[in-house]
């Protein structure tokens, strides 16, 4: 008989989302399962989101509950900062109640990476539309920390993030960003969104420019599984 995984980590992300899974899966520790419960939604739009976050993100939670993992995942990271980040936090605790394990929060964990790194002006990627940057940038700066500049690819269909080549996102990256990094501009990238395939890019876009990089899967990862120590020894 196959003895169950020592440590269970419970993955909350949106329905079309085909990357975060991947990640986790694939950047997980020797004895760490991960179990995901799907939310509900299509479109990369404030209106998709926030139908996602009222209908769909409690019930997924619940569910996940089922699984007793130690430690569960709120990954999206624009759902995270589009109602600010009181409401972040709010949720988190609705997630933890119902999941019964401890919430981590993908927009907490890049903005405690940001923090950690130490790092005072930064640039910003993501694939998202205007609507939804906006937020992201003020959610990094109500911690003081200056957004020199947010680029985002205006995809609105979730399920096409997911298929941006890593080489597109380098690209991406050094056409937005390159100008800021090499004039010392900017001390650190951040690459946003759970279905992006910025962490397997990550290494590249940082050799490329310069500077360090902190995309959303690989802040959040590291983070739940910072927590899992403590809570599943």
């Amino acid at each position: 008989m196959i003895p169950q995984p020592a440590r269970r980590l419970g993955l909350m992300i949106p329905s079309s989302n085909t990357m975060m899974e991947v990640d986790f899966v694939t950047g997980a520790d020797p004895g760490t399962s991960v179990h995901t419960a799907r939310m509900f939604m299509e479109d990369t739009t404030p209106e998709g989101e926030n139908r996602m976050l009222d209908e769909f993100a409690l019930p997924a939670a619940r569910d996940l509950g089922t699984a007793r993992p130690h430690v569960v995942v709120f990954g999206c990271t624009s759902a995270g900062a589009l109602r600010g980040n009181g409401y972040d936090t709010q949720l988190c605790q609705q997630i933890s109640e119902l999941a019964g394990a401890p919430a981590v929060s993908t927009i907490g964990s890049v903005r405690e990476a940001i923090e950690a790194a130490g790092a005072a002006r930064i640039g910003v990627i993501t694939p998202y539309v205007d609507e939804l940057n906006e937020k992201i940038k003020a959610s990094i700066e109500a911690d003081g920390v200056t957004v020199a500049r947010i680029a985002g690819l205006g995809m609105t269909e979730n399920f096409e993030i997911a298929r941006v080549a890593g080489g597109a996102i380098v690209d991406f990256a050094v056409r937005a960003l390159g100008d800021l990094a090499a004039s010392g501009a900017i001390d650190l990238v951040f690459a946003s969104c759970t279905n992006f395939g910025a962490m397997a890019a990550r290494p590249v876009i940082a050799e490329r420019l310069g500077v360090p990089v902190v995309t959303s899967n690989q802040a959040v990862l590291a983070a739940a599984l910072k927590r899992l120590d403590t809570v599943a020894a």
